[in-house]
């Protein structure tokens, strides 16, 4: 519970999430639009 609660409460883990989330969103986001794209060249 301890390892939890400064997980939480630090700074630097809040901001490292975020920073991966928002990568993540971007990374989702290419690989959709590449996959439309590939899906609607062959058509």
């Amino acid at each position: 519970m301890n390892v939890l609660n400064m997980l939480i409460n630090d700074s630097v883990v809040l901001y490292s999430f975020i920073g991966l989330a928002f990568l993540l969103g971007i990374c989702s986001f290419y690989v959709y639009y590449f996959l439309k794209q590939i899906s609607a060249d062959k058509k």
